[in-house]
């Protein structure tokens, strides 16, 4: 399970470390693209590999359905850990979400977020004067 929140550096190579912890449920690599809220997403491959056969077989003639297939099918990457556990942020990717040099690995269950820490930290102190009532809204879909 991918849960906890962390900040790193990114070096001027544009590599990024990843918490060890997250390493091992992500096992060989994964896959980093557009998120939503301007962040990045990464996926463990074997969970990517069903999310983009779902994302591949929405309806074409739907245009909602082209567009979010496209932010992130065709935004997607392969990434590879090396030997110090860092992966390559393309530069298309560190621009999409405004990542300077500290950025925030948060774990959400099934997938990474990485976030510009200053991003970060204002989307946090707006969520949690919200949380009442998202947790109301949640309440009301069974969660």
């Amino acid at each position: 399970m991918l849960i906890g929140e962390y900040k790193h550096n990114i070096d001027a190579k544009k590599r990024l470390s990843i918490p060890s912890k997250f390493r091992k449920e992500l096992g060989e690599g994964a896959v980093i693209t557009k998120g939503l809220d301007s962040c990045l997403f990464v996926f463990p491959r074997e969970h990517w590999a069903r999310l983009a056969e779902r994302l591949g077989n929405t309806p074409i003639a739907r245009q909602d359905s082209r567009s979010f297939a496209r932010h992130l099918l065709a935004s997607a990457m392969e990434v590879d850990f090396d030997a110090l556990g860092r992966i390559l942020v393309p530069e298309y990717l560190k621009n999409y979400a405004g990542l300077k040099k500290v950025a925030v690995v948060a774990g959400l269950y099934n997938r990474l977020e990485i976030w510009d820490e200053s991003q970060w930290e204002s989307y946090k102190a707006n969520l949690e004067k919200n949380s009442d009532s998202i947790a109301e809204k949640l309440g009301e879909l069974g969660i």
